[in-house]
């Protein structure tokens, strides 16, 4: 169907709309074509007579001088939607969003929310409040449903801004409204719940005498002090014996005293940390097992002493006494001491608050300050624990009816067996739990000591006391000699 020359774009336009009505976008591509055509020649024909340029012999258009009016060019199709060429030669169109509602006295109104025109969204901010007071919803523009509480939106790669997961808030971080596209971060002493909407307080702990683990603890070390102070009252009783008597009672004493005291220290790590007792608690274990160990220590070496005095021409008797035992002790719990002063004038140890460290807690504990420090007087007493092993081992086979160096080697290799089996268990537990390694390890290295040392004696003293006899202590010494 050709066009005549002299119609107009618009006659045309009504005589072949119905015959192109079959195949709406080849109308479309025709009309722009034409329009642009139209466009291109007015334009040209302007320029002529303003210029005063001849009609007859002048050249064709080229297709690439239509480009500037398929740019610019747009007119209305059927649909009233304005069309034009984007600047890649593909169809547009501008378009409106309208809304129909019922107005109260029952006639329908349409409403213009919004104009998409060149590409470009433009809401009509009139609208919207009188849609707000109808009562009508605005139209949605997403792919997905709401993000509800708790959760957090995050965008699909490669997909529209309106498409997204749902995804829950990262740890520690809670929201309380509906598609939100960052979580808030909860206070330090509160932790988001469950479901991620709201923060409550942590929960405070630390090792209570009201915990089922602190009574427990608590309980044992009052028991082993009460057995403590029941072998100590037995010694005093019967000072005068043989089994009492026998290598250096007084350092039988000093131990005693010392394992009270351990017992007693373990009430220093049960309880809210406090700055007194954070400062006292490891500074007094410590020292009061280094007097524990020293005096074994010093046992130990008067059983060797003792035994090499007793061949003929040895010079070893004039170095027995209390002066070596009790210049063993003081020596080996000065360096302790010393360690301990060092320790509280660099970095002393203070109470904290651990915020982190267990979810939905605070552990109140004592930050050991200086950490190195604390691992230099384990490894000191481990020291002294390794030297007293020694002697007791290498003198074990020494002849006599009660020979204590036996007694002495298997506390020391319970001793040992603890606070070797304590350092990895402590560096492995956290809050509460790690101040009970360490109570645990105080008072089962104590109870050690106390059992392998005093228990036999006690025995012989109480229920054999046909055998708390020099005679007896005796007998087998004068054979092997």
């Amino acid at each position: 169907m050709r066009c005549t020359q002299k119609a107009p774009l618009e006659t045309q336009e009504k005589r072949n709309r119905r015959w192109f009505s079959n195949n709406y976008d080849f109308y479309s591509l025709l009309k722009t074509l034409a329009h642009v055509l139209n466009a291109a020649y007015s334009s040209r024909s302007r320029r002529r007579r303003t210029e005063g340029e001849k009609r007859s012999g002048s050249p064709r258009l080229q297709p690439w001088q239509f480009h500037p009016f398929l740019e610019k060019n747009e007119f209305w199709n059927i649909s009233e939607n304005k069309l034009y060429l984007d600047q890649n030669g593909e169809i547009k169109a501008d378009f409106s969003i309208k809304s129909d509602f019922v107005l109260p006295n029952g006639h329908f109104k349409r409403e213009t929310l919004a104009y998409f025109e060149r590409q470009r969204l433009s809401i009509n901010q009139d609208a919207l409040p009188r849609l707000k007071l109808l009562n009508k919803s605005l139209p949605e523009s997403q792919c997905v449903e709401s993000c509800h509480p708790g959760f957090v939106k995050r965008t699909r790669e490669g997909e529209p801004v309106c498409c997204y997961d749902c995804v829950p808030c990262p740890e520690g971080t809670f929201s309380t409204q509906e598609d939100t596209k960052k979580c808030t971060k909860c206070p330090d002493d509160k932790y988001p719940n469950e479901r991620r909407v709201q923060c409550i307080p942590k929960v405070i702990t630390f090792l209570s005498y009201e915990d089922f683990l602190g009574i427990i603890l608590a309980s044992f070390a009052l028991l082993l002090f009460l057995i403590t102070d029941l072998v100590l009252i037995i010694f005093i009783k019967y000072r005068e014996t043989p089994i009492v008597k026998a290598n250096n009672r007084d350092l039988s004493y000093i131990l005693l005293v010392s394992l009270l005291l351990c017992f007693l220290s373990s009430s220093l790590f049960i309880g809210q940390p406090r700055k007194a007792t954070c400062l006292l608690r490891q500074m007094v274990f410590s020292i009061i097992f280094s007097v524990a160990v020293s005096s074994l220590l010093a046992k130990t070496i008067t059983v060797v002493l003792a035994f090499l005095a007793t061949k003929p021409g040895n010079q070893m008797k004039r170095w027995l006494g209390k002066s070596l035992a009790n210049s063993i002790i003081l020596s080996s719990s000065a360096v302790q001491i010393v360690i301990c002063s060092i320790w509280l004038a660099v970095s002393p140890p203070f109470p904290e608050s651990d915020l982190h460290s267990q979810h939905g807690e605070i552990i109140l504990q004592c930050n050991e300050g200086a950490v190195v420090m604390f691992y230099v007087t384990l490894s000191y007493m481990g020291f002294l624990a390794a030297i007293c092993f020694t002697v007791a081992f290498l003198a074990r086979n020494l002849p006599g009816a009660f020979n204590e160096a036996k007694l002495i080697t298997f506390s020391m290799l319970v001793f040992c067996s603890v606070w070797v089996t304590f350092v990895p268990t402590y560096l492995s537990t956290k809050g509460k739990y790690m101040v009970a390694v360490q109570i645990f390890s105080i008072l089962a290295s104590s109870a050690g000591l106390l059992g392998c040392i005093f228990i036999p004696k006690c025995y012989i003293i109480l229920l054999r006391p046909d055998l708390n006899t020099k005679e007896h202590l005796t007998a087998r010494t004068n054979v092997k000699t």
